[in-house]
């Protein structure tokens, strides 16, 4: 059985959340997705979600492409393999090359696990979406 994991804050879910959750559950037999908390957000984004994070995780429960769904407490998407040992890590293509993910695809390699990047949905997210609405306010 191939385990996925992949995590955002999913903030305002978009068709682009739903592409990546849909993507990722195509190349995996059961899909984790992390969930980030409020405090998480808050302290490398310096605001909070919109969407409260109890509310934001009911919602991606709700998906049928989820089978399961964790708190995220940690930008280092390699803190949860040892409790996960997924198999495949999945992100937007527009992490490719960050450090973040360089330094993931090194740590999870010689243990069996990769990271696969999936096509980003480039013309919507939540900050596009955020500023929309603070335009027409």
């Amino acid at each position: 059985m191939i385990i996925g994991y992949t995590s955002g804050v999913f903030d305002m879910l978009h068709i682009g959340h739903l592409n990546l959750l849909r993507l990722a559950r195509e190349q995996c037999d059961y899909l984790i997705v992390g969930v980030s908390t409020d405090e998480l957000c808050l302290s490398y984004k310096g605001k909070l979600p919109v969407i409260p994070y109890p509310e934001r995780k009911a919602i991606v429960e709700a998906l049928r492409c989820v089978d399961r769904v964790i708190p995220q407490t940690d930008r280092n998407k390699c803190a949860v393999w040892p409790e996960l040992h997924y198999h495949k890590l999945f992100v937007g293509d527009d992490w490719r090359g960050s450090q973040l993910f360089s330094e993931a695809e090194a740590w999870l390699a010689p243990r069996g696990a990769k990271v696969v990047y999936l096509p980003y949905t480039h013309h919507v997210s939540s900050s596009k979406l955020r500023d929309k609405i603070l335009q027409n306010d």
